[in-house]
């Protein structure tokens, strides 16, 4: 994460966490998934050497390692792929990997396979009769993309960064909202009326899965359920662990790179603690303690499920995470002990989730297990219909506005934004250009490290990774209200129909070629709501 650090040693980032590996102009140019396989994720610059199968039920590669592997191999031959060097050539060698939650199998080459070379293996092995799908392993970020010119100072910690800083958890009304970088009072037009909710609720009763880098230690932040997430990251190479494998806890151990790590061309960067911020966020922030800022679902439990790493996160081990996180089961992890209601995912990149994808089965698996499912709509600006897990069925897809209630310039759009929500205009008068304010940004928890953890410390970031979990964080509050009235928890589809219903409309009328879904939510609006519900 790109961050600038004050006299005080405390930091402000802009985090625009979920650009993509390429520019927006290269999103939504692949071919459009065909009935068994897709090869919309696959991007130009980037290489390939996982690759997910779903075969049919019945068949005998479903529940035959070997037989798959040898079926792949098969296609392999069939693409004319091969290994080894120009003077002799070879097959090119698959290895078994390991069998999802889902049921797919990830299967692996011996070679970096490019795009090109990965879209013919695609179809090459969509073409066997006992493949129902085929898609690419593939990586999703959280990843920085504007560093601020100036940073806020902050002195010892105290409640009072809430009152200075927290402009999200306001009322939409236009009440004047001090920024000490103007030096002058900006109209809130933006904020989600969080602070009116909490007369009603404060997520007690509720357990709410952030799916991130992880989270750290934070003086200000309830970790009582820390070691009880778990880290999903599989590979060595992503997750910064000596060896490949999965471990117990959801702490995030830094996700720096060197230069040319995740790509050729691609600079060296800090470690984000991106998971720190939207973990406190959501809700994980301590509040009415005389320390530091305040969460949106404060009273709700928080479990921290690290899924991104040095380079991102694969859509497999993310695939995995959700069915774990929203209480269902997954191979060689222990059950999850607090299955979470709300899951909160400030992550994406290119490509169309189709149903049969994983991260589409997942989504909609711990959908049917009550679980509602936010995620950023992302920040290229540009259709949310072309990214993923945006465009998974089911989900509710987050856009962000600033202190004016217009669509950041960087907020992706589209029909399938469900609703919008506070997440960082970043310039003055929610700009694309011109004068970094601090009312241009989400305030925090982070961590001072530059790679490895620190001391914590806050931050701001902007994005639609930091719109999403104030969504998620009114779902909470949404269900611990229905809860402290007796009433049995609302489906998810009741959820987003009611996020819909009961949002704010723009102050700023948004453009109808770029909607944003139905408002900004207006979380007190959307908790009585919730009450009403039979």
């Amino acid at each position: 994460m790109k961050r600038l650090s004050n006299k005080h040693g405390l930091a402000a980032a802009l985090l625009l966490a979920f650009s993509a590996t390429v520019g927006a102009t290269d999103f939504g140019t692949a071919p459009p998934p065909s009935n068994n396989f897709d090869v919309s994720p696959l991007q130009s610059d980037q290489t390939y050497s996982g690759f997910i199968i779903t075969y049919k039920n019945g068949s005998t590669e479903r529940s035959n390692a070997n037989a798959a592997v040898q079926n792949i191999g098969v296609a392999a031959g069939r693409a004319k792929l091969v290994a080894g060097t120009l003077a002799a050539p070879r097959a090119l060698h698959v290895r078994y990997g390991r069998k999802l939650a889902s049921g797919a199998d990830l299967v692996r080459t011996d070679r970096a396979l490019s795009a090109t070379e990965a879209a013919t293996l695609i179809r090459q092995i969509a073409a066997d009769p006992s493949v129902a799908y085929v898609e690419p392993e593939y990586m999703l970020k959280a990843v920085d993309g504007i560093k601020p010119a100036g940073a806020a100072t902050f002195s010892v910690p105290n409640d009072s960064y809430y009152a200075s800083y927290q402009w999200d958890y306001l009322a939409a009304n236009g009440t004047g909202f001090y920024d000490s970088t103007l030096a002058a009072n900006v109209a809130n037009w933006g904020g989600a009326n969080i602070q009116q909710a909490w007369s009603l609720a404060d997520g007690t009763g509720v357990t709410i899965a952030s799916l991130d880098t992880g989270v750290t230690n934070h003086p200000d932040l309830n970790l009582a359920l820390a070691n009880a997430g778990y880290d999903f990251i599989t590979s060595a190479s992503v997750s910064g662990r000596s060896t490949n494998g999965r471990v117990a806890g959801g702490w995030d151990t830094g996700d720096w790179t060197t230069a040319n790590q995740c790509g050729s061309g691609q600079a060296a960067e800090n470690s984000s603690w991106h998971g720190t911020h939207v973990f406190g966020t959501v809700g994980g922030e301590i509040t009415n303690n005389g320390v530091g800022m305040a969460g949106t679902a404060f009273g709700a439990k928080v479990v921290p499920v690290r899924v991104l790493g040095h380079c991102g996160g694969s859509n497999a081990d993310i695939a995995d995470a959700i069915t774990w996180a929203s209480g269902g089961s997954v191979a060689g992890v222990p059950a999850n002990a607090n299955p979470a209601q709300v899951l909160s995912l400030s992550l994406g990149g290119s490509g169309t989730c189709p149903s049969s994808s994983v991260l589409g089965q997942a989504i909609t698996g711990a959908i049917g297990r009550g679980a509602t499912v936010v995620v950023a709509a992302g920040n290229s600006n540009a259709n949310a219909a072309n990214y993923s897990p945006a465009s998974c069925a089911g989900a509710v897809v987050v856009a962000a506005t600033g202190t004016t209630s217009a669509r950041a310039y960087y907020s992706n759009y589209g029909t399938i934004v469900t609703v919008a929500a506070p997440g960082g205009g970043v310039y003055k008068n929610d700009g694309s250009s011109g004068t970094q304010v601090n009312t241009g940004f989400i305030w925090s928890t982070i961590n001072a490290g530059t790679t490895t953890p620190t001391s914590g410390t806050y931050g701001g970031m902007a994005g639609t990774s930091q719109a999403t979990p104030h969504v998620a964080g009114v779902v909470a509050l949404m269900q611990s209200y229905r809860l402290s009235l007796g009433k049995g928890l609302l489906t998810p589809s009741q959820i987003t129909s009611l996020l819909k219903s009961s949002a704010t409309v723009p102050h700023v009328t948004p453009s109808g070629s770029k909607p944003i879904g139905s408002g900004i939510v207006n979380a007190y609006a959307a908790v009585q709501a919730a009450g009403n519900q039979p």
